[in-house]
């Protein structure tokens, strides 16, 4: 098995392509050794001296290391061991359902809400899972128009992810949605 690393735009974050499918049901990201104990894989890459956070894409893991602890050069024969020893042993990445808790909608707030995500899902979520990372809905506030969005992968903590957010994420909806009147990151 080949496993090819990328950087990416957040220097603390490097994206592994194992070259097959990793997170078959959604991406999943876990941020504490605690979180990850719902996956074999998540438990491996905490039990690496130095990594912070990992996060499941389709067809790839984001980790994240720690500010002042070992370099990439240090952490990243232990995190290339894990990947493989986890696709080699055939267990699920996950033991049990990551479960998402998103607000009921009704109405033309609903509808909002579906043209939101699929504007997420069709033009966002492609472009930034190329450096690692992922932008998921959290709420949106029909009163005031704010659209506040979870950063995940390389996108959390990222320097640029403000500019991303701004410039980018909240251009494009207030364009394609003009209901939404401001992105916010949600924490």
């Amino acid at each position: 098995m080949f496993i090819q690393t990328e950087p990416t735009p957040n220097p603390r974050v490097l994206k592994f392509l194992p070259g097959r499918r990793v997170a078959e049901a959604g991406a999943v990201e876990f941020r504490t050794p605690d979180e990850a104990a719902v996956s074999p894989l998540g438990e491996s890459l905490f039990r690496v001296e130095g990594v912070e956070g990992v996060f499941f894409g389709d067809d790839f893991i984001s980790v994240t290391r720690t500010e002042a602890g070992p370099t990439w050069d240090e952490i990243k024969p232990g995190v290339l061991a894990a990947i493989m020893d986890h696709f080699v042993s055939g267990q699920p990445l996950l033991r049990g359902q990551a479960t998402s808790d998103h607000a009921d909608y009704t109405g033309e707030a609903a509808e909002i809400v579906r043209e939101i995500k699929d504007i997420l899902d069709s033009r966002v979520r492609p472009a930034v899972a190329q450096d690692g990372g992922d932008i998921l809905f959290d709420r949106y506030e029909p009163e005031t128009g704010v659209l506040w969005l979870v950063l995940r992968g390389a996108c959390a903590g990222c320097p640029s992810s403000s500019a991303t957010l701004k410039a980018g994420v909240e251009n494009m909806m207030r364009h394609y949605v003009p209901e939404v009147t401001r992105v916010e990151q949600a924490v």
